[in-house]
């Protein structure tokens, strides 16, 4: 059923991983918090955005462990691997490769740059979506038929989606 896969598919990190993964990203330049969410989202093709209630503790973590080291650039914690850090994640990069190998085995080939694109583009229609209903409230709020007959739309929509995502994909010759 869609609705348990998509739930499985939410959660991308076991418990833990997600310091393994903020640790390879710093290992190749400092971030601030919000570059981290930015660049594993888009390391994972706009599938996965950690949320900021995830990243930040987990910073937090790495910093009270020694594996991160933190200064304060245009008013941003801006976050730094140290060398306890490298060291750390050098002893547990198979548990790195696993959190990448997992995400591959979970969406195959549709990973990558076109999916990443994809994603952005759903993103972005919802936005405009959004956007162009508070808009016409600001102006007008809907009456009550109004706001059910939109609920409506969006109710059939869901449905209309989850069905096209529960559809099995047809066989590529």
């Amino acid at each position: 059923m869609w609705s348990r896969d998509f739930r499985r598919f939410g959660q991308m990190f076991e418990r833990g991983d997600l310091k393994y993964v903020i640790l390879e990203q710093l290992k190749d330049k400092p971030a601030h918090g919000y570059e981290l969410i930015r660049a594993l989202e888009e390391r994972f093709g706009g599938f996965y955005s950690p949320s900021p209630g995830a990243v930040y503790p987990t910073l937090q973590m790495l910093e009270d462990m020694g594996y991160v080291s933190s200064l304060q650039q245009d008013g941003r914690k801006v976050y730094t691997i140290t060398d306890a850090g490298r060291g750390f994640l050098n002893e547990r990069q198979p548990q790195v490769d696993e959190v990448f190998r997992r995400a591959r085995e979970r969406w195959g080939n549709e990973w990558g740059p076109q999916a990443q694109r994809l994603m952005h583009d759903f993103r972005d229609d919802l936005r405009d979506l959004t956007r162009s209903f508070a808009s016409e409230a600001r102006r007008r709020w809907p009456e009550p038929e109004q706001q059910r007959r939109i609920r409506d739309v969006i109710a059939r929509a869901k449905t209309e989606i989850q069905s096209i995502l529960s559809e099995e994909p047809a066989a590529r010759v």
